[in-house]
């Protein structure tokens, strides 16, 4: 895998709830290219259960969504919006587990619009959660272009969690 970089962190202002590195109340979702997949790995904590020790279904959501997000930037060289999203709790993720990997791919493109399927695992390498999301990608002169993720270090996934 390689790591993406996040081509936000010298804007001022920039406190994304999802990937933003200083937001303390953020999940702080890191990104990693493998093949045609984008790929985070996480640590659970206990500030974002829902029920005891049970990881809330709105940040699984927002997690989801967010590597969804970094699907278009690398894809599409755009940014975008969630147009649609649809959300499946299998199983309930626990806040004690070590780490969960969160992992999404573009399934279909029609001009603007891309379709993006994510499933976020636990570390016994279960589907807990899945999700199908529909971007609404803005044009070349409002997409940002500047704020594209490169990829950078090669980096295996058991660095990744050794560094959690």
């Amino acid at each position: 895998m390689r790591k993406l970089t996040n081509p936000w962190c010298d804007i001022p202002g920039y406190f994304c709830f999802g990937c933003a590195p200083d937001n303390k109340a953020g999940v702080r979702m890191s990104f990693y290219s493998d093949g045609d997949d984008v790929v985070s790995v996480w640590k659970p904590e206990q500030q974002f259960q829902g029920w005891l020790d049970t990881l809330h279904g709105g940040i699984q959501a927002v997690m989801l969504d967010e590597i969804c997000a970094w699907v278009v930037m690398r894809n599409c060289n755009a940014t975008g919006v969630t147009s649609k999203m649809e959300t499946r709790y299998l199983k309930p993720v626990s806040t004690k587990d070590d780490y969960l990997i969160i992992r999404a791919r573009e399934i279909e493109r029609r001009r603007n619009l891309v379709t993006i399927e994510a499933e976020l695992y636990n570390s016994a390498g279960e589907i807990c959660s899945k999700a199908q999301c529909l971007y609404f990608t803005f044009q070349p002169k409002d997409a940002l272009v500047d704020y594209i993720p490169q990829e950078g270090e090669e980096v295996s996934l058991d660095e990744i969690i050794a560094s959690l």
